[in-house]
């Protein structure tokens, strides 16, 4: 395997520091040709000195001067700017994207890769909620493979690998449940930011920490398995399976079922992201089947936590629907990280966005960009940001 050259966009995000974790760890195999940051300038520079990439961004233009200054005595070029990223993941100088900028932000610079068909290590979900449908059509026309990152998809991958003529009768994405399963409304009324980020199996960003607690993330998920496998609304089920050790499992027509299984650490997804389709070592924790615990699986709690009911209407109904869905989302937890609103308001401000702003069954890229403008602002106007 020659070494692959990563184009690492979010780079000091929790995806971003693990990948990196997983390159320092094999060097011979990867090298980082492009690191991204929106706001961590500090992070940034450190990584940038450590791995020496072609070029950094910076999102925010402000901290531009102080990474170019701390970066002036090494061969990096740096850029800063929304519209960087865009150009620099345009550029031929990379064999691979790692798609870990957050939400809806990471659109433009996956497209770009696709665009030049680089292969793209998709952990950025968002990107095939808002407009899976284009993205995944000019990834076929380009030729650029798209590698989920997500643990779940990143398991129904592996079970598929080997089955391309194999029909498959439905996914099964499992679910954590959360730091609240269980819960009912009149406890989750009085939960503070702090509760809600503290996930009992897996360490994430607080976007994606505050969304596995509104079970949204599911949701997101479940819109995400349709572009990338290729599936109805029915073939996709999810369920509660508190330990986090299966993955997710993959039916077939002929009632097989096929589960990925491992601890929960996203290392292993990325890696196996990055590496495919060969599988490499290392010496992450493993799970011991002499000390095997009860594994568990329940029906979600739709009626409690209703994102993940919004979300399947969105599925379901499709258009720009998971896009209105997706941007009033991440205004609503920005607003409760924050400490703008509560818990349940947020689903309160996901589906009033999603009754107000107009549907249309078949969006250009330009129209989901008018979409997700339109959907943040009338989300915003509920909280009085």
């Amino acid at each position: 395997m020659k070494q692959k050259r990563i184009a690492l966009f979010g780079s000091t995000g929790s995806i971003g520091t693990q990948a990196l974790d997983v390159i320092a760890a094999n060097r011979d195999l990867f090298s980082a040709e492009i690191l991204t940051a929106q706001t961590n300038d500090t992070l940034l520079i450190k990584q940038a000195l450590e791995f020496a990439p072609n070029m950094v961004v910076i999102g925010d233009e402000k901290k531009y001067t102080v990474v170019k200054e701390a970066l002036a005595g090494t061969d990096t070029k740096v850029f800063a700017g929304e519209k960087a990223l865009e150009e620099v993941a345009a550029l031929d100088c990379y064999d691979m994207m790692l798609a870990g900028i957050v939400g809806y932000a990471g659109l433009r610079p996956t497209l770009q890769a696709v665009n030049l068909g680089k292969a793209v290590a998709l952990a950025n979900k968002e990107t095939l909620v808002v407009a899976g449908d284009i993205v995944m059509k000019r990834a076929l026309e380009k030729g650029a493979a798209v590698i989920p990152v997500d643990s779940e998809h990143s398991a129904i991958f592996q079970c598929l690998v080997g089955e391309n003529n194999n029909r498959i009768s439905k996914i099964v994405l499992t679910a954590s449940g959360g730091p609240f399963l269980g819960k009912k409304p009149n406890f989750l009324v009085n939960v503070k930011r702090d509760h809600a980020l503290q996930h009992p199996n897996w360490t994430m960003g607080a976007k994606i920490t505050i969304d596995s607690a509104t079970l949204m993330n599911k949701g997101l998920e479940m819109i995400e398995a349709k572009w990338l496998f290729n599936l109805t609304p029915e073939q996709i089920q999810v369920v509660i399976h508190p330990q986090s050790i299966i993955h997710s499992m993959v039916q077939f027509e002929d009632g097989s079922l096929k589960a990925q299984m491992g601890l929960p650490d996203m290392k292993l997804p990325i890696q196996y992201a990055m590496a495919f389709p060969q599988r490499i070592p290392n010496d992450f924790p493993r799970y011991d089947f002499k000390k095997p615990q009860t594994l568990s699986f329940e029906e979600p709690d739709i009626k409690t936590f209703r994102n993940l009911g919004l979300a399947i209407e969105a599925l379901k109904k499709a258009g720009n629907m998971p896009c209105i869905l997706n941007a009033a989302n991440e205004i609503a937890v920005y607003a409760f990280l924050k400490n703008r609103i509560g818990f349940l308001d947020m689903t309160e401000v996901v589906e009033q966005t999603m009754a107000k702003i107009s549907f249309i069954e078949n969006p250009t890229l330009e129209e989901y960009f008018e979409t997700d403008g339109e959907a943040r602002n009338f989300a915003a106007s509920l909280i009085h940001m």
